[in-house]
């Protein structure tokens, strides 16, 4: 489901980790918990007929978390590592094969499937919800410097494309997590079109500063995620 939004703001990530070397103060939790979102709505795919094309993007989209979190654990610092690895083994493994064999072994049916539907409807709530807290500084700062534009249109349109999808399907785990994401993508896009200011030629920033401010922007929204979370 969440493939492309994930993939343009994996790749900022990849790139700022890989020119310093670094994980610095970028967070891991955004990705673990979108590698389980991926992982459960593939499965999903999987047991559910005729859902091979949920199966399929979300088999990749958890495939470039996989090699995120693979690259997370490789630059991050010895304590970083550490919680990384053991909130890997508790979400991404422990708590997916939980479900994984309560679902195969235990329960027959659509039951198994609205279970884990309900489980990654659920998941996809929380990470379309993730930049709620970035939107509130916006209005609150009348700035949209803390809120990377690029995450919004992938959002609304992503959101967009999944409802036209889950709709005609009456698949509506799919449909119900997807209108969320649709319309908080639909009111990050309308904030910037209310607080963006247009920069002056002669204020322009240099290409130096312009990759400064987008790998802060990548810090401010990893760590509104987790902030989400603690919340």
């Amino acid at each position: 489901y969440y493939f492309s939004v994930t993939l343009s703001f994996s790749c900022g990530v990849f790139q700022c980790i890989f020119k310093h070397r670094s994980t610095e103060e970028f967070e891991s939790l955004p990705y673990i918990c979108t590698l389980l979102n991926s992982s459960m709505w593939t499965y999903y795919g999987i047991i559910k007929t005729r859902e091979f094309l949920v199966a399929t993007i979300n088999g990749f989209g958890a495939v470039v978390e996989i090699v995120f979190l693979t690259l997370f654990l490789v630059f991050a610092p010895p304590r970083i590592r550490a919680k990384t690895a053991m909130l890997i083994g508790i979400l991404d493994v422990g708590f997916l094969a939980a479900a994984i064999f309560v679902c195969q072994f235990l329960l027959q049916g659509d039951i198994k499937i609205d279970i884990i539907g309900f489980l990654g409807a659920g998941l996809n709530v929380v990470i379309y919800g993730s930049p709620l807290a970035a939107m509130k500084k916006v209005v609150r700062t009348k700035t949209v410097e803390s809120m990377p534009f690029l995450l919004s249109p992938f959002v609304f349109l992503n959101g967009g494309v999944w409802t036209c999808y889950a709709v005609p399907r009456k698949d509506w785990f799919l449909g119900v997590a997807n209108v969320a994401g649709f319309f908080l993508g639909a009111a990050q896009l309308i904030l910037y079109a209310i607080y963006c200011k247009p920069k002056s030629s002669k204020n322009a920033a240099s290409k130096d500063s312009e990759h400064g401010s987008q790998h802060e922007h990548l810090l401010q929204s990893s760590s509104h995620f987790r902030e989400n979370n603690e919340g």
